[in-house]
């Protein structure tokens, strides 16, 4: 048995009113400084360079992915069918999921070559973190989480629940993002999704009756990656950190001085696998060296770090538009002012890709249908949901 608090905290949520907090070791967790670190780590990065007020955290987030968790235990047909250990797995993997993500997000992770569900297996399996000793203490397996995050098969039904085309990741993010946003298209009926969901045999199933709901909510996704995250600018003030880093690193690498105070950044540099300094990276952390990089000997660190602080960000070009215009660009230090990217998206990602994490499955009278088969609208998708387009991203001088 896991021992409960004596009374149920919560946390205020413009999402679900109120995240109820049952057990110490989610208590425990939360406190922890690797957890609170998340405060500091901004959910959507250069997103808020575009739409302003959308300024939440990983922390915040992490709080909902967990809440969700708990609902579908809760309420959810079927999840008393899940033994305690595993219910309080899923319950700390969800909350868990982003403690590995670096200062402002996917910008750093692309540098650093690891992703950061390998640098939050890390966090959680060293015996160095407070998180480590919190999850021993309850006599959770901290191996069992990076078993999910990793998707390594021992736990099917967790891995469904906290990564695949429906799971509490997604369903927070998209209600999140698009209530801090204001991008109403990636709002979702999350509580009639979960009331159409059964569990059964470790697999997930839902009811007929949400099947209106799984269309909005693959509509939502795909509208929100094409409006928001994919957003021309907000891509562009990601590539300009990205950039800052990777002169950062090459600058290290190649031997040359840094004029700035960054010794942790520096000894992930080294060895990207160094949680000690990992964790004390953030947004504040790479904010302070902006600050200090606007008056850098070297040209390349000030120019772009001058251009993060007065959002003078990358110009996109797609390639009808590069054609035209791309013999007046000047490719001088082509490798930190020039981007040639994909876009793409699929809206639905097909049950045969792979069946355990991808496939929705409708009972309908004690039939299973995959959700293609079962909705003319996505399977429509699954023809003219794909979408990709070629940018050109360039510093223009």
């Amino acid at each position: 048995m896991f021992e409960k608090l004596l009374r149920t905290e919560v946390f205020r949520d413009p999402i679900y009113g109120y995240i109820k907090v049952d057990y110490k070791v989610i208590h425990d967790l939360i406190d922890t400084r690797e957890f609170q670190r998340l405060r500091r780590v901004s959910q959507l990065s250069g997103v808020s360079e575009v739409f302003p007020t959308a300024e939440h955290s990983r922390f915040t987030h992490s709080l909902g992915a967990y809440e969700v968790a708990r609902e579908i235990l809760e309420s959810v047909e079927g999840a008393n069918s899940i033994d305690e250990y595993c219910q309080v797995l899923l319950l700390v993997t969800a909350l868990l999921h982003d403690i590995g993500h670096g200062p402002y997000s996917h910008a750093f992770e692309r540098v650093l070559s690891k992703s950061h569900e390998e640098i939050g297996c890390l966090i959680i399996t060293s015996p160095d973190t407070d998180i480590n000793k919190v999850l021993l203490k309850y006599n959770i397996n901290p191996l069992d989480i990076k078993n999910i995050l990793l998707h390594e098969g021992k736990y099917p039904l967790l891995e469904s629940l906290t990564s695949s085309q429906i799971d509490v990741d997604r369903m927070d993010y998209l209600a999140r993002d698009a209530y801090f946003t204001g991008a109403t298209y990636g709002a979702i009926d999350r509580l009639r999704i979960l009331r159409s969901m059964i569990i059964r045999d470790n697999l997930i199933y839902f009811r007929p009756s949400g099947v209106n709901s799984l269309e909005n909510y693959i509509m939502a996704r795909y509208h929100m990656y094409w409006q928001v995250y994919y957003h021309k600018a907000a891509k562009g003030y990601d590539l300009l950190l990205e950039s800052l880093y990777r002169r950062i690193f090459d600058l290290y690498k190649n031997e040359k001085e840094l004029d700035i105070n960054a010794t942790d950044l520096i000894n992930v540099i080294k060895d990207n696998t160094n949680i000690k300094s990992y964790i004390m990276l953030d947004d504040g952390y790479i904010s302070g060296l902006i600050k200090q990089l606007v008056d850098s000997k070297d040209p390349i660190l000030r120019d772009l770090s001058r251009s993060i602080e007065s959002r003078r960000l990358f110009k996109c070009y797609e390639a009808d538009e590069y054609n035209k215009v791309k013999d007046t660009f000047n490719k001088k230090d082509k490798k930190y002012y020039f981007y040639k990217i994909q876009i793409s998206q699929v809206a639905y990602l097909e049950s045969g890709d792979n069946p355990t994490l991808n496939e929705i499955r409708i009972l309908d009278k004690d039939k299973v249908y995959s959700l293609e088969e079962y909705s003319k609208i996505i399977l429509s998708l699954i023809k003219s949901g794909k979408k990709k387009t070629l940018r050109y991203y360039y510093k223009e001088h």
